[in-house]
């Protein structure tokens, strides 16, 4: 089993998702979460005066998939967050040695 973080746009959430749904993932946890990248945040106007806004609005999601769907599933989340500009994210996946469901006790891929 392999755990999927990603951390993108807060825009692209709702494409993500509808590509999620596609490839048929079992579950998923959403956090609103701030930070940054190489940019190392952005510049911006308000009333005339300039301020430099360095930790970004991101959303962070979270899955835990079967090893077969876990390619699958970073190609859907980067296909759909992608918009070609600085700041579109990343994604990375982690190795899942054991996972229990808590209502019922199932140990390993039954419990996805």
């Amino acid at each position: 089993m392999k755990k999927i973080e990603a951390i993108i746009r807060e825009e692209r959430l709702p494409l993500v998702r509808a590509a999620l749904e596609e490839v048929g993932y079992p579950g998923i946890t959403v956090s609103a979460v701030r930070g940054h990248g190489r940019q190392r945040g952005v510049t911006q106007q308000w009333r005339g005066r300039e301020f430099t806004v360095d930790l970004l609005p991101k959303v962070k999601l979270e899955l835990i998939v079967a090893d077969d769907a876990a390619q699958r599933t970073m190609q859907a989340i980067a296909e759909n967050a992608r918009t070609g500009a600085v700041g579109d994210g990343k994604i990375w996946a982690s190795t899942i040695d054991t996972i229990m469901r808590v209502r019922t006790g199932e140990v390993g891929e039954t419990a996805l």
